[in-house]
Order: structure tokens, then C-alpha cells, then sequence
């Protein structure tokens, strides 16, 4: 079996896998424990699937009974960079490094598809490939693996990817043996808690997702928390701080998967014109075209908002009358950052006398 673990690494590597650990389909107790308090204090905000995906996630048997072997893979898309310096361009839209380019699922699975046939013809063997899709506690099968550890941050360290490795995982119905388990190399360090702009990571390796940009700008539907409107600054799909702000990122090199490498931000102003089909044929390779048009819009107009960008003002003002209430709702309230007191007031004079969404009145009621 050895020499099949030797070969199958090999073949993985010549993908362009910078990591492959090998490890059994168990997951530990504290794993289950976390999970369960997660699930418990509703950290998981609208992600009701993670309810659904509750036994499967205690016991990779049920998502395939055959698993003997779990093959878990690291593939490195650091972007040679620290993030944190697009915090301040204001002007422009942050979109988090994972998704500046084409869709790392699409890109991963392309590779696993590949191998799967590959295994399949070699050796007669069956195996089930994963992406990000499934309910497994990928973080802590790559930890047994040997890949890294999971951080206060909850993401997945390693020595010598830093916080940049997208996870994927090929079950196997043979044993084959096992590597080392990582152990955790955090020591005292706190700075992914203490960079949150959101305080989201309550403590190590606790995270109340309905404060995370990432959740509020991919998963949540609705209109953000006003409490939370100005920290999200820049962001419109996405936050990278808890990850670049982590000191093992010192050890990374950027990624040699050309798909993934990021592009150059965008200004503000482009999104803010982008009409439906346009948004879907720039974002057509992208993650981003997940959370839909709408979505994508209402990141962008709250970051408009944080922008202090007078000359965006005549974009934002058609949005006011969006047939979408929540369109109307994050434009109204990014016009009241931007606006003086005395327009913003005779613009809402002007909106109530038609406006009967109560969101969208209770934005305009909002005192800034």
C-alpha cells in the first residue's frame, strides 16, 4: 500500500496539489462539541443547511459508506501580497483574494475529475471527490492529515502556505496508510481575532458568523445590521483580514495556478453600473455569480456609502427607485452618508410621499 500512497501522491502533485495528506474518515470529539454550540447559539445565521448537514458532518460513512481513506489536498493561492493594503482603497471595490478570478471549485474539480478516471483505470478503484460541496469538517481532516491546523480564525494554517490553501478531499473504499497529525503553532498570537473589523471572533476558534462580511456579503439575503454598515468600508464580496493579517503568511509564495492568481481591483463606480447581464457576463467564471445580481448590488451600494465619493451621488440616486426594496433601502442609507443634511432630508421629503415598503421607510426614518 505504500508504494500506491507514493504513486497517487506523486499523480496528485503533478495536478499542481502543493499539499497531500492522507488520513482516516473519524472526526474527533471537540470537532463535534464546537459544532454542536455553533449550531446551538445560532452563530450559523441563515445557513440553515448546516442543521441538515448535521449527522453526515459526525460521520463521513453516511455522506459514502465505503470511505476507508480520506485524501485531503492543499492547493496554494496565496496572491504574493497582503491583502490588508486594499482596506484603503476606498474608491474601489475589495473583493477577497479567492474570488478575483475564476471559480476555485470549478478549477479543483476539473483536476479531480482527471485523477478520479486516472484511479479508476489504473486500479480498478472508485473513489468520491469533494470540493467545498459536501458536509465534511474538512479543517479538521486536513489537520489529521498533516496539512496544517486550524486557527484562532477558525481557517486552516499552514507553516508553509500561511492562511492561503483551498481544501478538497477524495474518499477511498481501501486503507492506505496514514500520515502525521499537525499540531497547532498559534501560541499566544491573537491578531486574526483582534483585526476583525467586526468583532465576529468572539474567541479563539468561536465565530458568530452573522457578524463575518464574508457571511453578510455571500450568504445573508437581507440588508445588513446598521451597526455593522460602516465597518464593512470597501468590501463587496468577501473579507481577507483574519487570514493576511496571520503572521505564518511570512512563509508563503504566490500561487503558480494561474486561474486562481487575483486581478487588479475595480472601481466603485464600475459595479455601481453594471446591469443585470452585464453582471453576469463579467462575473461568468466567477464565484461571485452565485449570490446573484441583487446581492452584489446591495455590497456594492453600502460600500458606495463608506466611499465619501460625491461624484457617485447621481449613480446612487436612481437606485431609490429600484423596483427591489432592498436596492432602495442600502441606496437610501448610502445617501445618507454621502448627501449633506439638508438634500438628504428634501430627498426623503420627496421619497415618502410615494415609498410604502416599511424597510425601506425605516431606512428613511434611520437618524445618522
Amino acid at each position: 500500500m505504500n508504494n500506491l500512497k507514493n504513486k497517487v501522491c506523486l499523480k496528485l502533485k503533478s495536478f499542481g496539489f502543493n499539499v497531500v495528506g492522507i488520513t482516516k474518515p473519524k472526526v474527533n470529539k471537540d470537532t463535534i462539541n464546537n459544532y454542536n454550540l455553533f449550531l446551538k447559539k445560532k452563530y450559523h445565521g441563515d445557513m440553515y443547511w448546516l442543521e441538515n448537514h448535521e449527522n453526515a458532518k459526525k460521520d463521513p460513512s453516511k455522506i459514502w459508506k465505503e470511505v476507508k481513506t480520506i485524501i485531503v489536498l492543499g492547493l496554494n493561492y496565496s496572491p504574493g501580497y497582503n491583502p490588508l493594503i486594499n482596506n484603503d482603497k476606498r474608491n474601489f471595490g475589495n473583493i477577497s483574494v479567492y474570488a478575483q478570478n475564476e471559480d476555485y471549485h470549478t478549477v479543483i474539480k476539473d483536476k479531480l475529475k482527471i485523477f478520479k478516471k486516472w484511479l479508476s483505470n489504473e486500479y480498478n478503484l472508485d473513489s468520491k471527490i469533494f470540493v467545498d460541496t459536501s458536509p465534511i469538517f474538512e479543517k479538521q481532516l486536513a489537520q489529521s492529515a498533516g496539512l496544517g491546523w486550524q486557527g484562532k480564525h477558525t481557517n486552516l494554517v499552514s507553516k508553509k502556505y500561511g492562511s492561503w490553501l483551498f481544501l478538497s478531499e477524495i474518499f477511498l473504499p481501501i486503507d492506505i496508510p496514514n500520515d502525521n497529525k499537525e499540531y497547532n503553532h498559534c501560541g499566544i498570537c491573537n491578531d486574526c481575532i483582534k483585526v476583525c473589523p467586526t468583532d465576529a471572533i468572539l474567541k479563539e476558534n468561536v465565530i458568530d458568523a452573522r457578524k463575518c462580511i464574508s457571511y453578510l456579503t455571500i450568504e445573508h439575503k437581507g440588508p445588513f445590521p446598521v451597526s455593522l454598515r460602516k465597518k464593512i468600508g470597501n468590501k463587496i464580496y468577501g473579507c481577507d483580514d483574519c487570514l493576511s493579517i496571520c503572521p505564518w503568511n511570512k512563509f508563503s509564495s504566490e500561487s503558480k495556478e494561474k486561474k486562481l492568481i487575483g486581478k487588479d481591483l475595480k472601481e466603485l463606480s464600475f459595479y455601481l453600473n453594471l446591469n443585470e447581464n452585464e453582471f453576469y457576463n463579467f462575473f461568468n467564471n466567477s464565484p461571485i455569480k452565485r449570490i446573484g445580481w441583487i446581492r452584489f448590488l446591495r455590497n456594492v451600494i453600502i460600500s458606495v456609502g463608506n466611499s465619501d465619493n460625491q461624484d457617485l451621488k447621481e449613480d446612487l440616486i436612481k437606485y431609490v427607485y429600484h423596483p427591489e426594496p432592498i436596492i432602495r433601502g442600502a441606496s437610501i442609507w448610502s445617501l445618507s452618508q454621502i448627501l449633506s443634511k439638508n438634500d438628504f432630508k428634501i430627498l426623503k421629503k420627496e421619497l415618502l410621499k410615494t415609498e410604502n415598503n416599511s424597510y425601506v421607510i425605516f431606512e428613511l426614518n434611520i437618524k445618522n
